[in-house]
């Protein structure tokens, strides 16, 4: 059976190197993309390879990334160039393989097993091939890695950068990627790296040779995950272009120009990330079964809270009365409160059977409630997404008025699909 070959394609610095097609005289200067600091959204969003050389790191403060590098040159994002050269980049790929998904905007896989024959005298050389494509066409770079599945490539595409090839095969996978930190796996986030640290892991070898049932025990699903993966047991499909995953979450969060201190100031900011949430599963198709409340104080101290639903809904009214209860539950007014998310979870194409009552009338959907939900959908499709909302949300002085996951900032959050095992 003829072997596997899946390309990772990552482009280098991608907002940054964006932005310094406009102004090539910034090319060998430090320069970070940012967020607006009058908004509080004052962290680095991105930043090119002469500010990395500097310390500069992305989801710092500004202030300490300026501490680090007193030149660094601040830009301010430009979300539809990223989207276009997003779009440009991926019809470039399509012309080698229809298996080309999406990673984020900046990431994409591609299965060329069945393809590179046609291209190129090998798979690196298809990955070189690709490289200068994109180059000629963009002038933006890319990292390629190319291995037998698609962890592997994107260890590879982070092995080795700018504008580099990385080949991760069967052979050398051991002693190319063994040596590397376990936080470098995908998925490994800070509190799964921490936990792993405590278990005596601290290289994706140890990873690999690790107990798996340990793992588990610590880590949940995500453990036997892991485990497989450094191994390289990794089997997932890439999928076809166009090919949609399903949605597994749906949030909307939001950083404050002031910290929240009331409860109705709190509860106006709940109801507009409920809204926001609401129209977006609508807008899917789904339904939720479960609500997640994510609190962060000005201190930046977390905490995150779930509650499931007495029944599924897509109606902003639903998520934020459980995520105010959340809220009560778990928060004293007075306490500031600098950052909100809501996410809906539990998502189904269809509304989950309700077992009911003998003795109560089954608790359904409100029919006027959906119809008038359906009706703000209808207005903010044809005049804007700021064209229409409840009067309770219409707070300036917190920025509620214009909530759009539209605009830029490092904190907040928009997670259509949580990022989990692929």
């Amino acid at each position: 059976m003829a072997e596997r070959w899946v390309l990772h394609c990552d482009c280098n610095s991608f907002y940054a190197s964006v932005e310094l097609l406009s102004r090539p005289e910034l090319r060998q200067k430090p320069v970070a993309v940012c967020g607006d600091p009058a908004s509080r959204h004052g962290i680095i969003l991105a930043k090119n390879e002469p500010a990395k050389a500097m310390g500069v790191k992305t989801a710092e403060a500004i202030w300490q990334a300026k501490r680090k590098c007193p030149g660094l040159v601040l830009l301010e994002p430009h979300r539809e160039r990223y989207v276009h050269y997003y779009k440009v980049i991926n019809e470039i790929y399509c012309r080698f393989t229809d298996r080309v998904e999406p990673f984020s905007i900046d990431e994409s896989w591609l299965d060329v097993s069945g393809s590179w024959q046609l291209f190129a005298q090998s798979p690196k050389a298809l990955a070189d091939r690709l490289r200068a494509e994109v180059r000629g066409a963009t002038g933006l770079t890319i990292s390629v890695g190319a291995s037998f599945n698609k962890v592997f490539a994107k260890l590879g595409s982070d092995y080795k950068k700018p504008d580099a090839t990385t080949l991760i095969t069967r052979e050398n996978f051991q002693d190319v990627l063994w040596p590397l930190p376990a936080r470098d796996m995908l998925f490994v986030g800070r509190s799964a790296a921490e936990k792993l640290a405590g278990m005596g892991i601290s290289t994706i070898g140890d990873l690999a040779a690790a107990d798996e049932k340990a793992l588990a025990a610590a880590l949940g699903k995500l453990g036997h995950t892991l485990s497989r993966y450094a191994r390289g047991l990794d089997d997932a499909p890439v999928r076809l272009w166009g090919e949609k995953e399903p949605v597994k979450s749906v949030g909307s969060g939001r950083t404050f120009p002031r910290d929240l201190v009331t409860a109705a100031e709190v509860r106006s900011a709940l109801w507009a990330l409920s809204d926001e949430v609401a129209a977006r599963l609508r807008r899917h198709g789904v339904w939720a079964g479960a609500v997640q409340l994510t609190v962060r104080d000005a201190s930046l101290k977390t905490i995150t809270r779930q509650t499931r639903l007495p029944m599924s809904t897509h109606l902003a009214r639903d998520l934020a009365d459980a995520a105010w209860r959340l809220m009560q539950a778990n928060w004293r007014e007075g306490q500031p409160v600098r950052m909100l998310t809501v996410t809906a979870q539990a998502i189904t194409e269809e509304p989950a059977a309700v077992q009911q009552s003998f003795f109560e009338d089954a608790h359904r959907p409100d029919p006027r409630r959906e119809k008038l939900e359906q009706s703000l959908d209808a207005i903010r499709g044809k005049y804007g997404k700021g064209a229409i909302g409840a009067g309770s949300i219409l707070r300036r002085d917190l920025g509620l008025g214009r909530l759009s996951m539209e605009e830029k900032g490092g904190e907040d959050e928009d997670d259509e699909r949580a990022k989990g095992p692929l």
